[in-house]
């Protein structure tokens, strides 16, 4: 009898035993974790044949596809040179002699103008003032808020003569002036003073109309350097 009944107990400890382990197996089925720490193997192996797939997609990459993408990118950057910081200009007229003469190709900083005034001396490019389709460059004499005067083929800013080492030799001019300069407006003539259309006959120009300075003579070669 006592044999029997510790064999029954044994026998129900072991199925309890057992059932505990069944039920803590199911458990953890049920919660996903195991699932979610070890990823299917097959959806790896899925994971790196796409990487490969893509890596391969790019390096076979066609090569007029590389052709046109440099092409873009340098069409891009050239329209941002020329609108925003260097645009080439010709010259057609005499009016800035000996300075520019007629076919020069100069560089013209639109940058300098973004930061700054122009400032007597410089040598400006610019829309004429009574006709919007059309580029002048002249030298700016004087700014906004001096008198300027031509007397005696001498330039005078604020009643002081001005030295212009940048005219022709022997140059005489008539008188002009003495006229007020409003301020944001500039006063613009031609070094070249008896062959040139400028402030003398149709007034100042304002800052909107600002195109930029003239920095670098680039044609013709022996004449190339900078613009002075």
């Amino acid at each position: 009898m006592v044999d029997e009944n510790k064999a029954e107990k044994d026998s129900s400890n072991n199925t309890d035993i057992s059932d505990s382990i069944k039920s803590g197996n199911d458990s953890s089925n049920n919660t996903g974790i195991v699932n979610e720490s070890l990823p299917d193997k097959d959806a790896l192996a899925d994971t790196d044949i796409d990487e490969s797939a893509d890596s391969s997609e790019e390096k076979e990459k066609p090569f007029y596809r590389e052709i046109l993408e440099v092409v873009v990118v340098a069409v891009v950057l050239a329209v941002i040179l020329r609108v925003f910081i260097i645009t080439p200009f010709y010259i057609p007229s005499e009016s800035m002699l000996p300075t520019l003469e007629i076919n020069d190709r100069i560089l013209v900083s639109r940058v300098n103008y973004y930061f700054s005034e122009p400032k007597r001396g410089d040598v400006v490019v610019f829309v004429y003032p009574r006709d919007p389709n059309t580029v002048f460059v002249k030298r700016c004499v004087a700014v906004g808020g001096e008198t300027v005067e031509g007397k005696n083929s001498v330039l005078y800013i604020n009643g002081e003569a001005v030295a212009e080492d940048y005219l022709p030799d022997g140059e005489r001019f008539g008188n002009f002036g003495p006229t007020q300069v409003p301020e944001g407006n500039y006063f613009m003539l031609g070094d070249n003073r008896n062959n040139s259309d400028d402030s003398r006959s149709w007034g100042f120009v304002s800052n909107d109309l600002l195109i930029g300075k003239a920095v670098v003579k680039i044609f013709p070669f022996d004449r190339a350097g900078v613009v002075r």
